[in-house]
């Protein structure tokens, strides 16, 4: 058993504890939690220097993850993976889907499971992730299998498959490059992915024939009916609600109609309540009551403008993404009406584990990813606003790509990837090449940089960096990895492997992938050391438990983007992840054995 750890090496778990706290509590934003932890870092070690280092050499360690090769190549990563997005360079591969299932539904999720789960291992999930939804829930609207019973399995298909390559995720590249700085061989990009594509194999039937008989079976108008949005009911000056009781307005709602608060007294003028209901309720519930759920002078704005260009008024409904502009602002705060005269009537909450309320102290709506906004406005501003804030539209109109750069951001993927796998260049250097010539070709338009990029995951991998490097450097992960290795060495190679993938597994799901990555990958090289086997193998088995993150909502960005569209609870989650993440566990750690001879 190890001795007591250093001062340093303590305050290292302290901090790490403390960032996975932060994560999982939810009450502080990714970026907040991982900026706080950069800090915390810097000025601990500026007052508390290392033995036999300066108090700068500190200030080096905790911001050094924003230069580090690891986030270079996942921001251009994610350069690539937008130009593909907006060329419609996937394009074909959801026409093909479209043409498959109305052949034979069985087939159908078969051949979308294979191509979600083989585009995800050369394009970020989320951009695939995005790029399928529309199409399976426009599916379901033309009879096809229910959206609840295919997005989940799909979701799962796009994570398998990200996690076959070294440049499938961030996250892979963030165990990589981290085990690539204690020492180990370089990985090239299909290092590893015969062993993926062998448990991909088995978990097949079951995310094809299993999972989906797991999951409830939403029609399209049981989710539209389903889905409330939380609105405030605006009493304007003249209205006849002021001077009413709220009480006697009761009867005159619709049933999927309710209000939220009940203030004392007689309404009055410029009052505003929380209400809610489905779509078609709170149309009804304001032409009944002659109140508003947007400001006037906004839908006032939109009708003369629609007036003058003759175009329709439309609703639509909108989801937020993982690296929207509006997360944690209010409507008030968002500026939406004037920046795309766009107005948002209600915000549809999904049920979430773990995270804040869905109202401030002052009592205003705070927008949050996974939510729903109902937005009215013409068709050319519902997409600007789409395009500028990162949503995806659910409903009606999409983005229009820039076909004629379709086949030139493919050929530009392929080909820095080709480069990459091949050994021809560093994937660093292959990446910012192609992330390069997608600017200079036009398929990404340099003013839109920003929207490709994630302020979150750029804070998030930079944290992480400079925690895995303080775990080192004190010499935490060394304890921890004798403290483990004692407990691990009377256990086979196969079941040391599966528990720390377990270990892994349960951090990723309940805190955030980087976070288990900076904690497992020194970990497992130490432990390595000390039991004498092959760092490899329990890297990878890191690198793959960082990647089976399908039994909590909160799990991963793709798995909150989900839930409102397929209508699911915690329990969907749970009921289809854990016997999947079980299967993933046992079949990668037998085949990390055979493949290393263990």
């Amino acid at each position: 058993m190890p001795g007591f750890p250093t001062f340093h090496a303590l305050a290292a778990m302290v901090v790490t504890i403390g960032m996975f706290i932060g994560f999982a509590r939810g009450r502080m934003s990714v970026e907040i939690v991982s900026l706080l932890t950069i800090a915390v870092i810097a000025v601990g070690l500026y007052f508390f220097p290392l033995p036999h280092t300066q108090p700068t050499d500190g200030l080096r360690l905790a911001f050094g993850g924003f230069g580090h090769y690891a986030l270079i190549t996942i921001c251009s990563l994610m350069i690539m993976g937008r130009a593909l997005v907006v060329t419609g360079a996937l394009d074909p591969a959801a026409r093909i889907l479209e043409r498959v299932w109305k052949i034979n539904h069985q087939v159908g999720l078969l051949v979308s499971l294979l191509i979600a789960f083989f585009l995800s291992m050369i394009v970020n999930d989320t951009p695939v992730l995005v790029l399928l939804i529309p199409i399976f829930v426009q599916l379901a609207a033309r009879g096809a299998m229910p959206a609840s019973k295919t997005l989940i399995p799909l979701n799962a298909a796009v994570l398998i498959g990200g996690m076959a390559t070294t440049i499938g995720t961030s996250t892979n590249l963030l165990v990589v490059s981290i085990a690539r700085d204690l020492g180990m061989p370089h990985m090239n990009v299909f290092h590893y992915t015969p062993i993926v594509l062998t448990a991909a194999l088995v978990a097949l039937p079951y995310l094809w024939l299993v999972m989906p008989r797991l999951l409830p079976a939403h029609s399209v108008e049981e989710m539209h009916e389903q889905r409330r949005f939380l609105t405030r009911l605006r009493i304007p000056v003249g209205s006849e609600l002021v001077g009413k009781a709220l009480d006697a307005l009761r009867p005159r709602v619709p049933a999927d109609f309710a209000f939220e608060e009940n203030p004392a007294g007689p309404m009055e003028a410029g009052q505003r309540i929380l209400i809610s209901g489905t779509h078609e309720a709170l149309e009804e519930a304001v032409r009944t009551l002659k109140g508003e759920v947007a400001p006037g002078w906004v839908l006032a704005k939109i009708r003369q403008k629609a007036a003058a260009l003759g175009d329709d008024v439309m609703v639509v409904e909108m989801a937020v993404t993982a690296d929207s502009r509006l997360l944690q602002r209010t409507l008030a705060t968002s500026g939406i009406a004037d920046l795309y005269n766009v107005a948002v009537l209600g915000i549809h909450k999904p049920p979430r584990l773990i995270g804040p309320g869905h109202e401030e102290a002052t009592g205003e709506l705070r927008i949050a990813e996974g939510d729903v906004l109902l937005a009215i406005g013409l068709v050319d501003d519902l997409q600007e606003f789409a395009r500028g804030d990162s949503l995806l539209i659910l409903d009606g109109a999409k983005e229009m790509p820039r076909r004629s750069k379709a086949m030139l951001s493919a050929a530009i993927m392929f080909g820095s990837i080709g480069t990459a796998s091949i050994g021809l260049f560093p994937i660093a250097i292959a990446a910012l090449g192609g992330a390069i010539l997608m600017l200079l070709t036009g398929c990404v338009k340099f003013d839109r940089v920003g929207r490709a990029l994630s302020a979150k995951v750029i804070v998030l991998v930079a944290a992480s960096i400079a925690v895995g490097s303080l775990v080192m450097e004190t010499g935490a992960a060394a304890w921890l990895g004798e403290l483990m290795a004692a407990f691990l060495q009377y256990l086979p190679p196969a079941a040391v492997l599966a528990a720390i993938m377990l270990f892994v597994t349960a951090l990723t799901n309940f805190a955030s992938n980087a976070t288990a990555a900076t904690i497992g990958t020194p970990i497992a090289f130490n432990i390595a050391n000390h039991l004498g086997m092959p760092a490899e193998p329990l890297v990878l088995a890191v690198l793959f438990g960082c990647n089976l993150c399908y039994a909590t909502p909160i799990a991963y960005q793709t798995n909150m983007l989900i839930m409102a569209e397929g209508d699911y609870s915690f329990g969907d989650y749970l009921r289809t992840g854990v016997p999947l993440v079980l299967l993933m566990v046992v079949t990668l750690s037998i085949l990390l054995v055979i493949q290393y001879g263990m």
